[in-house]
């Protein structure tokens, strides 16, 4: 068993990924392996930097870690830097969808290739690496796996069938893990929160786009804004640590009441453009 522990997390240069790395590497006190797709290397390089003066280790891959061919090919570098029986906290933070329609609309449907990329990298890819960590007894006593979704499960965003269809998927791997790893002393959770303002969302949707976003989210959510990324990685750090131990399988609502709100909302706008309810 490795003296250090370590986290690893996939999807870690920027954004969640990388607030979840400087949260562990704090508190619990972590290294971190991380792999992330090389369209933020200024921010990968930042964090590489803050943990280093953290005097945490760190090993940051560029990578598509979204397949089994990648948690094959990177899990043994994992265990040459990390060593066995060292991984306290796995992170499964992958952004890598193809957005459209399925039937409808202007523009091309949605294809197969689109479609298994996304159910791949956004969930499959969490069932992936997870047998790599078990198959190559990378993981610490009493580890911590934890899956990242967003509300596209279980309601609807024009565009968004294939987020929301891995989303669902890994929902059910999530739960199907608990069982299996659960005798081992292993928690697998998932953690649900709303839109958080990243440089990954604004490279899809442009600035104006996030800008939209966040006043929308602000006008969703009771505290009056959209969630960030601290929050997440703070919370992260909970899920990692002993007062959680008890907790396995669980979807965990981290919206902040987004998900509560939303029809009184549209009943505000609808009264405020005096159009009546249907």
């Amino acid at each position: 068993m490795s003296e250090r522990e370590w986290a690893v997390i996939l999807g870690v240069s920027s954004g969640s990924g990388a607030a979840i790395a400087r949260s562990l590497a704090g508190d619990p006190g972590l290294d971190v392996f991380g792999v992330h797709r090389g369209h933020y290397q200024a921010h990968a390089d930042r964090l590489r930097e803050d943990l280093l003066a953290m005097d945490r280790k760190s090993e940051i891959c560029v990578a598509d870690a979204g397949t089994a061919e990648a948690a094959a090919q990177l899990c043994p570098e994992l265990e040459r830097v990390a060593g066995k029986r060292s991984v306290k906290v796995f992170v499964h933070s992958i952004a890598n969808a193809s957005l459209g329609r399925l039937v409808s609309g202007k523009g091309e449907w949605l294809g197969p290739k689109q479609i298994d990329k996304t159910l791949t990298s956004m969930a499959t890819s969490f069932v992936y690496w997870t047998q790599e960590l078990v198959r190559r007894d990378l993981l610490a006593p009493n580890a911590r796996i934890i899956g990242l979704t967003n509300t596209l499960d279980d309601s609807l965003v024009d565009g968004c069938a294939a987020v929301g269809a891995a989303k669902a998927a890994l929902e059910v791997y999530v739960r199907q893990l608990a069982i299996e790893l659960g005798p081992a002393g292993h928690r697998v959770n998932l953690l649900k929160f709303s839109a958080v303002i990243t440089p990954a969302l604004r490279r899809v949707f442009g600035d104006a786009g996030a800008e939209i976003t966040a006043k929308v989210h602000g006008d969703l959510n009771p505290a009056g804004r959209a969630c960030t990324a601290e929050e997440v990685g703070d919370f992260v750090s909970v899920l990692a640590g002993p007062k959680t131990a008890w907790m396995n399988g669980a979807t965990i609502d981290f919206t902040g009441g987004t998900t509560l709100h939303w029809a009184d909302v549209v009943v505000r706008y609808q009264r405020a453009l005096s159009k009546p309810l249907v």
